[in-house]
């Protein structure tokens, strides 16, 4: 496969018409037609489903649009990180990493590699561990910040220093608002909302001591926003660190404690024998400084 077709198959999915598409890439319409139906021959298989109206992807084309993304993200990454200056530190930083205070530390690392090297950009991924992981692993992310426990035998990582606690995020006027802390007794039977994170669902098994299963979980998600607002609607409690989401003032939400008292250090983390651009490899050596 070649990255110009994959670009091509990309577009049309996007414009859902090959006509529309081929304006956009300045194609004949014949010419982007020869070059998808030599791609499904590639393939041995049928990517579009042909309508009078539009096109729309069979679940093969579904599952190459999702790879051709990650395919062409990573081929962009790389030239964008070989098509400098060479007499100037420039290039692409990528960091993924969830809701986390810990991602201040590396905010002000950014900052004082940017102040020095300006030319260098950055990009931020926001999602949880398992996401964040899964883009490491890919290649298109340089490094994660993730909570522990983490596979150290997979990845090289620094321990930060920030401490992610859980607790319960509540309704103002929830009857369990009314305690200083929350203990394992006092959700059995209550609906709750949590994280879909691998790690985190083990480790709140291990506080509840039983498998999550058991318990009343009403719904999962992925940044905690989201999760506020079902919790907001009274849909349920929500499991998560604490400080991410502002519970002071006026709002209708507040956080409580889990007691026997839980948690997790944080890491950032890089894939072992990863080959850095000159970018990356300023940042990691400005937040060994910093640490």
């Amino acid at each position: 496969m070649e990255i110009r077709v994959l670009r091509y198959f990309m577009t049309v999915a996007n414009q859902e018409s090959i006509s529309a598409a081929a304006s956009y890439l300045h194609l004949s319409q014949p010419t982007l037609s020869r070059q998808l139906n030599d791609l499904e021959k590639e393939l041995g298989t049928t990517l579009f489903i042909r309508g009078s109206r539009k096109i729309s992807l069979t679940d093969e084309g579904v599952f190459l649009l999702e790879k051709a993304k990650e395919i062409v993200e990573l081929v962009d990454k790389t030239e964008a990180n070989f098509n400098q200056p060479a007499d100037i530190i420039s290039g692409e930083i990528y960091i993924g990493g969830g809701e986390t205070e810990g991602m201040q530390i590396i905010a002000k690392t950014l900052n004082e590699v940017l102040t020095d090297h300006p030319s260098i950009k950055f990009h931020v991924y926001s999602g949880n561990a398992d996401d964040v992981t899964a883009k490491i692993d890919s290649g298109l992310l340089d490094f994660g910040v993730v909570i522990e426990p983490l596979d150290k035998q997979k990845y090289d990582y620094i321990k930060l220093p920030a401490t992610d606690i859980w607790g319960v995020l509540m309704l103002r006027t929830s009857p369990l608002a009314d305690k200083p802390f929350i203990q394992p007794e006092d959700l059995i039977d209550k609906p709750l909302i949590t994280s879909r994170q691998t790690a985190v669902s083990n480790e709140l098994a291990g506080w509840f001591g039983q498998e999550m299963e058991n318990l009343t979980i009403t719904g999962s998600y992925n940044l905690l926003y989201n999760a506020s607002l079902m919790v907001k609607e009274d849909i349920g409690y929500a499991l998560c660190i604490d400080r991410i989401i502002n519970t002071s003032g006026d709002s209708d939400l507040c956080f409580r404690r889990l007691s026997p008292k839980l948690e997790a250090g944080l890491n950032i983390i890089w894939k072992k024998h990863q080959v850095f651009s000159s970018a990356a490899n300023k940042f990691l050596s400005q937040l060994r400084n910093n640490l």
